[in-house]
């Protein structure tokens, strides 16, 4: 689903070695929807048992588990829960490692560290769908945005509302073929608009997308 409000209920998968911390997720986001289930996992392992099981809408990701762990564990996910949001909830602020958990398939890296109000902010916006990026990440993966120019279209005003809606399910950091299937188009056509996008924005993929569109505030 492209935008999860809406649904009768919001299945959450919290992914993390340490029930304190679910806990803690669990009662600071009861409020996050009015129709709220939770599901909790210590491992990748388990949480891809669970994910069989019941319909998941979107993970949070903790990187540090045991077992199977860090990108490789989202990696994993990403692949198993095809059309489920993920977020990573982690401890490392890494801008590389944020970076490529956004490459791998995350739609969004909420710090541990982030306030109540920023995490729920950040939470509202992905399942909206936006994508929320820590602050010091944007500076460092892209070049300044000057404004569009007949030489420089960093603009999106060009965009049919077709390929503005590839972007958005893109930005969760779903495949092609999910992206297809939510739109009901074809994975070329997918392709075709993910394309123009790029054009529009001056990169070179969808991960360079990502950041692009954060930083001159798309969704936020």
């Amino acid at each position: 689903m492209g935008v999860v409000y809406g649904v009768s209920i919001l299945n959450v998968l919290l992914v993390d070695d340490h029930e304190l911390f679910r806990s803690g997720l669990k009662f600071l986001l009861a409020d996050l929807v009015e129709n709220i289930s939770f599901f909790e996992a210590p491992s990748c392992a388990m949480a891809i048992e669970l994910a069989a099981k019941s319909k998941i809408d979107i993970v949070l990701l903790d990187l540090h588990l045991p077992g199977i762990a860090g990108l490789e564990a989202l990696a994993l996910l990403r692949a198993r829960v095809e059309e489920a949001i993920i977020v990573v909830v982690s401890a490392e602020e890494n801008r590389e490692l944020i970076h490529q958990a956004i490459e791998a398939g995350a739609a969004g890296y909420i710090p541990k560290a982030s306030s109540h109000a920023i995490m729920m902010a950040a939470l509202r916006l992905v399942l909206a769908g936006g994508v929320y990026l820590p602050a010091h990440t944007l500076a460092a993966k892209l070049p300044p945005l000057e404004a569009s120019t007949d030489s420089n279209p960093i603009s999106l005003k060009n965009l049919t509302e077709r390929q503005i809606a590839t972007l958005r399910v893109a930005m969760q950091g779903k495949a092609n073929k999910v992206i297809a299937r939510e739109l009901n188009i074809s994975e070329a056509t997918v392709k075709a608009h993910l394309s123009s996008v790029f054009r529009a924005l001056g990169v070179k993929n969808r991960t360079e997308a990502v950041f692009a569109a954060a930083k001159i505030g798309l969704y936020s």
